[in-house]
Formats: structure tokens, C-alpha cells, sequence
């Protein structure tokens, strides 16, 4: 039974890229009464909650710029403001101290990375494709993302970081890859250990930030598809 089975894992390592690009539409509101007119209330509203969203958005990146610069115990809600280009009074709208400022910011960058996974694999509805897409997203990832140089300009900045959104990153992949999982489980005729799967592919991306692999990380897809062939081995020897 596991020769038959491993050998429908062959498409696990066989995988390679394409391209993707995701749209919105955005929808326009109007008042019952008049369908040309537009409900200035509503507008209001709406135009308000985009403006505190760019402005949060201003906050939390140049939060990013200024930690990169010279290290989170060093940052200053003034030079956030100053990268920010707003008053100490607006930023005291959105936060009530450095302290909110820091966990707003761990969240954001945790929902970033997701979101735009998400993104990512959304035109895609083969699991094979699917998972081809997540592979070559964790690889842009580690090639241009900021977490290493985090690591090493505010170090225990990034240690709690890391350490703070492990849990939920795993409950976020469970989420995100679950075509892919249910797919699995249907080829292979066992419940794979979905949890166990996400943390390995977390602690893998943890462990690139510490130690880079540099030119091996080009054998990803094949590193990251004997990694779930073992687990998925030992899963149907248990079973």
C-alpha cells in the first residue's frame, strides 16, 4: 500500500511557477430616493474610514522604516511622525502609545504576509498549482522580504515578533492551503497532520532568516515536497 500511494506523491516535487495578478471593484453608493444622487452621509463615512486607513497605513510603515533604520528600542513616536509626515496629535488618534504602536505593527506585517499570499494562490483552483504558487511565493519572500534585516538590526524586537505570531501563521496556512490539504488527503487516503505540516513550513521560513541557505534554496520545491513525503509516510505507516 505505500508504494502505491508514495508514487502519487511524484507531483508534489514537480511543480513550477507561472505568473498571477489579482483585481477588486470597488462599488458606488446612492440614495434610494435618487439614484444619480449620491447619499452624502454614506459618503462621508466611507471617505472618512479611507482616510483613517491610509492614515494608519502611513504610521505602520514608517514604523517599519524607522525600526529598520536604528532598531525598535530606539524608535520614537516623533520620528514616526516625521517619517509618517503627520502630527503628534493624529497619531494620538490611532494609537496610545509606543507600545500599541509595536503590536499594531507585529499584526500588520503578520496580515501583510497572508493577504498577499492569499492573493497569490486565489486564480489558481488546481492543488498542484496551487502549491507550485506557494512555493514560489515563500521564495520571493526570502529573496526580497525585510524580516532578516529586522533580525539583525533589532534582533529581540524580532525574536518576540516571530515568536508572537507563530501560532497564528500556523492557523493562517491551515486555512490558506486547504484545497491543497484536501486534495492530499483525498490522493492519498489518509487525514494528514495538517498542523504539523504548517508548522515545518514555518519553522522552515524561520530557519532561512537565521541561517540562509543562499544558492540551495533554489531545491525548495524539492526540499519542501520530501519534507511532506515524510510526513506523509509516517502518517500512513501509523494509520
Amino acid at each position: 500500500m505505500d508504494n502505491v500511494e508514495v508514487s502519487d506523491l511524484k507531483t508534489l516535487t514537480n511543480m513550477v511557477s507561472g505568473d498571477m495578478e489579482n483585481t477588486s471593484k470597488m462599488s458606488t453608493l446612492g440614495s434610494k430616493e435618487d439614484p444619480e444622487k449620491p447619499n452624502v452621509v454614506a459618503t462621508r463615512h466611507v471617505s472618512k474610514n479611507k482616510r483613517s486607513e491610509r492614515t494608519i497605513n502611513l504610521i505602520l510603515n514608517a514604523t517599519e522604516k524607522v525600526i529598520l533604520e536604528s532598531g525598535a528600542s530606539r524608535i520614537t513616536i516623533n520620528n514616526v511622525c516625521k517619517y509618517a509626515g503627520i502630527s503628534r496629535g493624529t497619531f494620538y488618534r490611532y494609537f496610545s502609545a509606543q507600545d500599541d504602536l509595536l503590536e499594531a505593527f507585529s499584526h500588520h506585517k503578520r496580515d501583510r504576509f497572508h493577504s498577499n499570499l492569499r492573493k497569490q494562490l486565489a486564480p489558481y483552483s488546481d492543488p498542484d498549482e496551487k502549491f507550485a504558487k506557494l512555493v514560489e511565493y515563500l521564495d520571493a519572500y526570502l529573496e526580497n522580504g525585510q524580516a532578516r534585516r529586522l533580525l539583525l538590526i533589532a534582533p529581540d524586537y524580532a525574536m518576540r515578533w516571530f515568536e508572537s505570531i507563530f501560532q497564528d501563521s500556523i492557523n493562517c496556512f491551515q486555512e490558506d492551503l486547504k484545497i491543497i490539504f484536501d486534495s492530499w488527503d483525498i490522493k492519498l487516503g489518509v487525514k494528514l497532520d495538517r498542523e504539523l505540516i504548517c508548522e515545518l513550513i514555518i519553522r522552515y521560513i524561520l530557519s532561512e532568516q537565521l541561517v540562509p541557505s543562499g544558492k540551495l534554496r533554489r531545491s525548495m520545491p524539492l526540499r519542501i515536497g520530501v519534507m511532506i513525503q515524510s510526513i506523509i509516510v509516517g502518517t500512513m505507516r501509523k494509520a
